[in-house]
């Protein structure tokens, strides 16, 4: 890593800044040393990596993907290929689809979360040309060394870490873009890694998540029914109730014949905005508000018929009539 990155990256526990101690180093770079906080944790850097890993003991599915990763990892590029052959797909194609929906333009900062090998990320150094960053992530020490020697020769600069997706070691809006592809489905809390990575993009910046996921109309067919048989992760859901609120512009696609979901959204600030006071015309006037937030307790049928008979021998909306009548009625018991 670059000494320069210790500003950058943050506790994934506390979110405290770091300090950089080096124990070796060459030039700019930093071989071996740590990252720590004022609060005592710690966080080690070997052949130049920082593992910023939270827990510090992975369980459950992250633990599974850091054991699956690494043993794979020497084995990976060379089966990889296969998903797409199997679906027909140019693989060259079908990354470049990807990136494209990150909408990237030179000198951006981007993130991409569980790397693997590398593959992507060269796509998206191609689109950076010389100027941006890619921070290029995964839990596994094992396949990150493979993107290492995979992007040695790139022109963009590039930092590389070790960290558990669902606590990612950055601070808010650190980022123009995330990508993340192909391992969402072993996420121990795919809500969180989805916030997480919305978080560290600025408002109006970019997200694009995307892993296995045979579509509905698709899971009862011959095609549906052996994908899932032979792998569990093409019978997982679409994410939808795991997205995060700041989510906008939402795009869904399946690609690679229609078996992998690709999930694009910009990124916004809370929950949207909308005038719910806006006057609704028509019988039943009031607004979006007062229909949500202004209920009262239900009447007889006969004082309904009345209501109605009434608002609409003044000829306006029964909100407007009833507010009228609620308020008059109040101010007299209340003597005001």
């Amino acid at each position: 890593m670059r000494a320069s990155d210790a500003a950058v990256y943050r506790s994934p526990a506390s979110g405290e800044a770091l300090s950089l101690d080096i124990h070796e180093s060459a030039g700019d770079d930093v071989i071996g040393g740590e990252l720590r906080t004022a609060g005592g944790e710690r966080y080690p850097i070997v052949d130049g990596i920082p593992d910023l890993t939270y827990p510090p003991d992975l369980a459950g599915e992250d633990a599974t993907a850091r054991t699956v990763y690494d043993s794979v990892a020497s084995v990976y590029d060379e089966y990889l290929p296969l998903t797409f052959q199997t679906f027909g797909c140019d693989e060259g194609q079908t990354r470049e689809l990807m990136v494209e929906r990150l909408r990237l333009v030179p000198g951006q900062r981007v993130l991409e979360v569980g790397a693997g090998t590398g593959r992507t990320s060269a796509v998206i150094a191609a689109k950076l040309r010389d100027r941006g960053h890619i921070y290029v992530h995964d839990i596994s020490r094992g396949i990150l060394q493979k993107a290492v020697e995979r992007l040695s020769r790139e022109a963009v600069p590039l930092s590389f870490l070790i960290s558990n997706g669902i606590y990612l070691p950055f601070a808010d809006d650190s980022f123009d873009a995330v990508f993340h592809f192909g391992g969402l489905n072993m996420f121990s809390d795919i809500r969180r890694g989805l916030s997480e990575m919305a978080r560290v993009v600025r408002p109006g910046g970019r997200v694009v998540v995307g892993d296995e996921s045979v579509p509905p109309w698709l899971r009862e067919t011959n095609f549906g029914k052996v994908l899932i048989a032979t792998s569990s992760h093409y019978g997982a859901r679409l994410p939808l109730e795991e997205m995060p609120v700041a989510a906008r512009e939402v795009a869904i696609e399946y690609i690679l014949g229609g078996a992998f979901y690709l999930i694009s959204f910009t990124v916004g600030e809370g929950e949207p905005a909308a005038n719910f006071d806006l006057p609704i015309p028509g019988v039943r006037g009031g607004t979006h508000r007062t229909r949500a937030h202004g209920q009262l307790e239900g009447v007889t049928l006969e004082a309904k018929r009345l209501a109605q008979r009434a608002r609409e021998k003044r000829g306006i909306s029964m909100h407007a009539w009833l507010d009228e009548a609620v308020r008059e009625a109040a101010r007299r018991d209340l003597e005001e």
